[in-house]
C-alpha cells in the first residue's frame, strides 16, 4: 500500500483525530500543511469541500475525518473499533457527539460578546450531563471511553480535551471539566497518550490562543 499523505491545517482538531489514529497504529505517513486562509490551487482540486483533512493514497483522494478513520483502521491495526456491529454503530454514534462538542467550541470561543459566548459554554455543559453518565467506571486512574484501551471514539474526542487544556492553562475560569469526575479523568488520560501528546505542534497551543484573540471574539479579550 502506498504511504498515505495527509493533508492538513496545523490548529485543526479534525486533521489531529486522523493524526492520532496514525500514531496508534505506527502508520508511515507523511503530513503537508496548508493554510486555510489561503488556500493553493492544487488542495482545491483534490478537497469537494475545501476542508482538512485530506488523505492522499496513492492516486486515490479521501476527504472527511470520519471517513479517513475508517478506511485507516479497516486498512492499518490494530483496529480501534469493536467487532461487534451494534457497539461499534454506538461508537460512532458518540463520536459524532464529538463532532457537536467541537463546533459548541469552537462557537464558544468566537462569540462576539458575553451572552452568546456564555450561552455556548452551557451548551457543552449541557452536552457534558448527557455523555458523563455514559463513561464506565475508571480502572486504575485511568478512564476509556470502552473501559481499558484506546478506541476510535477516543480519538474523536482529544482534540475537544486538547483545546479546553489549553484554554485551562490561561485561567481557572476556563476550566469546563473539573465538575464532572469521570469526564476529568478520561481527559486526564487521554491528554497523557504519546499518540495524543506527539499528534500537534509544539507551537500549537500559542498558535491557538492567539487564533482566538486575533478574531477579536469576546473569550479571546479574556485569554
Amino acid at each position: 500500500m502506498a504511504k498515505p499523505t495527509l493533508i492538513s491545517f496545523k490548529l485543526c482538531p479534525y486533521v489531529q483525530r486522523s493524526v492520532i489514529n496514525l500514531l496508534e497504529k505506527k502508520v508511515d505517513y507523511e503530513i503537508k500543511y496548508i493554510d486555510l486562509a489561503n488556500k493553493p490551487d492544487w488542495f482545491l482540486k483534490i478537497s469537494p469541500f475545501g476542508r482538512v483533512p485530506v488523505l492522499v493514497v496513492g492516486e486515490e483522494v479521501l476527504f472527511e475525518s470520519a471517513v479517513i478513520n475508517e478506511y485507516l483502521d479497516e486498512t492499518n491495526l490494530p483496529t480501534l473499533h469493536p467487532k461487534d456491529p451494534l457497539v461499534k454503530a454506538k461508537h460512532r454514534a458518540w463520536a459524532e457527539f464529538a463532532s457537536a462538542l467541537l463546533v459548541d467550541q469552537y462557537l464558544w470561543t468566537m462569540s462576539k460578546d458575553e451572552v452568546e459566548s456564555n450561552k455556548k459554554r452551557d451548551e457543552i455543559l449541557s452536552k457534558f450531563k448527557i455523555l458523563e453518565p455514559v463513561l464506565p467506571e475508571p480502572k486504575g486512574g485511568k478512564l476509556f471511553f470502552a473501559g481499558d484501551s484506546m478506541h476510535l471514539v477516543d480519538t474523536a474526542y482529544a482534540p475537544f480535551f486538547m483545546r479546553l487544556d489549553f484554554l485551562k492553562s490561561k485561567g481557572t475560569e476556563f476550566d469546563l471539566v473539573s465538575g464532572f469526575p469521570k469526564i476529568q479523568i478520561w481527559s486526564d488520560t487521554l491528554l497523557s497518550l504519546p499518540s495524543v501528546k506527539n499528534s500537534v505542534l509544539p507551537e500549537v497551543p500559542k498558535e491557538y490562543i492567539e487564533f482566538i484573540k486575533a478574531h477579536n471574539s469576546w473569550l479571546g479579550g479574556k485569554l
